[in-house]
């Protein structure tokens, strides 16, 4: 029963593969495309290149690492933090 539901489970992830909401957009993007050039209409095409555009940006920024990236920004932002302290801490008081 075990190796019944862990095939299903595999099969639905296959599955889910080929129709993820990305293979949609990059199909929907080659289709407005290719539509544009066969029936020479400006504005299909731009759409098309636009949509192929936003799909490489979306797996750009899927593929991140955000923890990485959130963490780096903080050790960025305490660095500036100490640095402006020490800053203050050096200057002659004012009068």
């Amino acid at each position: 029963m075990s190796q019944n539901n862990e095939k299903v489970r595999h099969d639905a992830s296959l599955i889910g593969k080929l129709f993820s909401m990305e293979t949609l957009i990059f199909i929907m993007g080659c289709l407005s495309l290719w539509y544009g050039f066969v029936e020479d209409k400006s504005i299909n095409i731009f759409w098309g290149v636009t949509i192929l555009i936003g799909l490489v940006v979306l797996r750009k920024v899927r593929r991140k690492d955000w923890n990485k990236h959130w963490a780096e920004m903080e050790a960025e932002q305490s660095l500036l933090e100490s640095r402006r302290n020490e800053r203050v801490k050096s200057e002659p008081p004012k009068e």
